[in-house]
């Protein structure tokens, strides 16, 4: 059987996930963690992409990303999942699997998709019990440590009339699945 595809369009905004090689918790070990986090910021500051939220788990990852003009969804992941392993294996002198191949991609569909979703992004560490509030998992943009993009013009609550507020504390249900 063939590789799935993700359908995806320049200018849109999607909700990734990808999940460690046969779920190991690779990022439970604090320098494998702030690696993908400087991976992920770094790529963005790097023009790949608008990063609009995130978070590194133990043995998974999610974004919320506009991919550039120039980069396709399926080259942003690869940036980052590529650039991670890479350093995890100069830094750790190591050749272990890091990733599970592919990945999941939701596209968002507009400004209350989008608050969900960053819901669901923030909650992460709180739901697994890794940490009592979005702001304490510092491997997040929860945590408000990290600058974040803005949204495009059609998903932005300021643009598109809809209301700014991103809750958050209430859990949106099961995690995304991954292939």
């Amino acid at each position: 059987m063939g590789r799935l595809t993700h359908r995806t369009a320049p200018g849109f905004t999607y909700l990734v996930t990808s999940k460690t090689w046969e779920s190991r918790s690779i990022f439970r070990a604090t320098q494998n963690a702030e690696i993908l986090t400087a991976c992920i910021l770094g790529y963005r500051d790097r023009g790949f992409y608008l990063l609009h939220e995130f978070v590194v788990m133990p043995n998974h990852f999610h974004a919320i990303l506009t991919p550039s003009m120039e980069t396709s969804l399926e080259k942003a992941m690869q940036l980052i999942k590529g650039g991670s392993s890479h350093e995890i294996h100069a830094r750790r002198q190591s050749k272990m699997q890091i990733w599970q191949s592919g990945f999941h991609g939701e596209s968002v569909r507009d400004v209350a998709d989008f608050q969900r979703k960053v819901n669901y992004v923030r909650m992460n560490p709180v739901v697994d019990h890794l940490a009592d509030k979005a702001e304490n998992w510092v491997y997040g943009s929860g945590s408000g440590r990290y600058l974040l993009d803005t949204l495009p013009g059609r998903l932005n609550p300021a643009t598109s009339g809809a209301k700014a507020h991103l809750p958050i504390g209430d859990n949106v249900g099961a995690k995304a699945p991954t292939p």
